[in-house]
């Protein structure tokens, strides 16, 4: 059985769409982490507010990406 060992192509075609889903997504999960909010107590709301304020982030991060990819088209 032999293995075939040459790497795919690089395809960075639809970057830019997937950082743009996954930044929707996000969004999602930001606004349901806040309504699960209302029904929690101290800590958890507190990890959940840290937690958001890194979405916040990964999500600057990614617009930041897509910025890129669609200057590079």
């Amino acid at each position: 059985m032999t293995h075939n060992n040459t790497p795919k192509p690089d395809d960075r075609s639809d970057n830019a769409e997937k950082l743009k889903d996954m930044v929707q997504n996000t969004i999602g999960n930001m606004e349901a982490a806040e309504e699960t909010m209302a029904f929690s107590d101290g800590k958890e709301r507190d990890a959940i507010k840290a937690k958001n304020e890194r979405r916040k982030e990964s999500i600057e991060g990614m617009r930041n990406e897509i910025k890129d990819e669609i200057s590079q088209e």
